[in-house]
């Protein structure tokens, strides 16, 4: 019997020993993820308060002031710079002393820009006609090219863009669209920067800004090739950033999301200016401000915070949300089109009854 309870006060001893053991060895681990999962989160609290306070540097305050000509050139070149924010960026830059050349297909409205910039600035302001959807695109590049050759360009800021006429699938936008995003979001871009930059690593010094959208951040449903034309724009200026790191010019990607231009004049929502709507001349002051401070930036502190939630949220949240407003913003431009439409032929009949 003594033996049969040693044997069994022996057993129990062991068992005990292997719990001791198996919960030290869990304890132990389980330390080793506390520390683990508490520098995880302070690694990213970290980040997080490092990209904040970098934004609002970037943002907020502008240290030293640039000789914009001695930094850059005498010239700077803005394509799609009729309107808009192509307009304000190239008044912003005359404003710091740039003569300016701006480039876009409405002559009229060129004329009347020259015109405000001359006026309130005291710079030289040339421009030229081109339509970058022309289908003849080397004679168009050639012009261009002619037109420009006895400047010294030191800023090329690539804003010409082509939108959908509202959010809609692929196979309703219409072929001739589509040819217009790809020649004029990627082909300008390219060829313009192409032509230009030569002279800028020649000289060692310059700038060469694109201008590419919030929707190319995750892919957007609905806009799927104007997003992917300006992510095009993303991928091209990094790249050149890259293979130029030497040269002295300075490359930057401005990614601004939703500002009250022409582009967005489907939607009345899209139209109504605020803080985080804001219109082209607030975005293109804040934004010019930060060239050569930030290579890749929204160019207005709260577009940065939608930056970020953008990139943090999954992509399946991002494409569901997107595909939710731009069905919203589809059925307000069509029937605002639908009301245009209406009352256009009703001013129609009451002409023909009057007369």
């Amino acid at each position: 019997m003594a033996s049969l309870h040693t044997s069994i006060d022996s057993f129990h001893f062991l068992w005990r020993q292997i719990e001791n053991e198996v919960y030290n060895s869990f304890t132990g681990l389980r330390d080793k993820f506390a520390i683990l999962g508490a520098w995880y989160a302070t690694r990213k609290t970290v980040g997080i308060i490092y990209c904040f306070v970098d934004a609002v540097r970037i943002h907020f305050f502008s240290g030293m002031k640039v000789n914009w000509i001695e930094k850059y050139g005498p010239w700077a070149v803005i394509t799609g710079s009729s309107e808009g924010i192509g307009y304000s960026y190239a008044y912003e830059l005359a404003q710091r002393g740039l003569n300016v050349v701006l480039i876009s297909r409405n002559e009229r409205k060129l004329q009347k820009a020259k015109a405000q910039i001359e006026l309130d600035c005291k710079v030289q302001v040339e421009y030229i006609v081109a339509d970058f959807s022309d289908e003849n695109q080397t004679e168009l590049y050639s012009d261009i090219g002619k037109k420009l050759s006895d400047k010294e360009i030191g800023l090329l800021v690539n804003n010409v863009g082509v939108m959908y006429d509202y959010p809609d699938v692929l196979l309703n936008v219409s072929t001739q669209k589509i040819w217009q995003l790809i020649h004029v979001n990627i082909g300008a871009a390219t060829l313009m920067t192409h032509m230009l930059l030569p002279d800028l690593v020649k000289r060692k010094k310059g700038g060469v800004v694109v201008i590419s959208s919030g929707s190319s951040t995750q892919i957007t449903p609905q806009m799927t090739v104007y997003s992917a034309t300006k992510r095009y724009l993303d991928y091209f200026i990094h790249g050149l950033a890259y293979e130029y790191r030497n040269s002295g010019v300075v490359f930057q990607c401005l990614i601004p999301f939703y500002t009250a231009t022409r582009m967005t004049g489907y939607s009345e929502r899209l139209s109504n200016t605020s803080v985080m709507i804001p219109d082209a001349a607030r975005y293109a002051k804040s934004a010019v401000k930060t060239l050569g401070r930030s290579a890749c930036t929204t160019g207005y502190f709260p577009h940065t915070l939608q930056l970020w939630i953008s990139r943090a949220v999954p992509l399946w949240l991002w494409m569901w949300t997107s595909e939710k407003l731009n069905n919203s913003l589809r059925r307000e431009a069509l029937s605002r089109q639908s009301k245009k439409s209406l009352k256009s032929t009703s001013g129609e009949m009451g002409t023909s009854f009057d007369s």
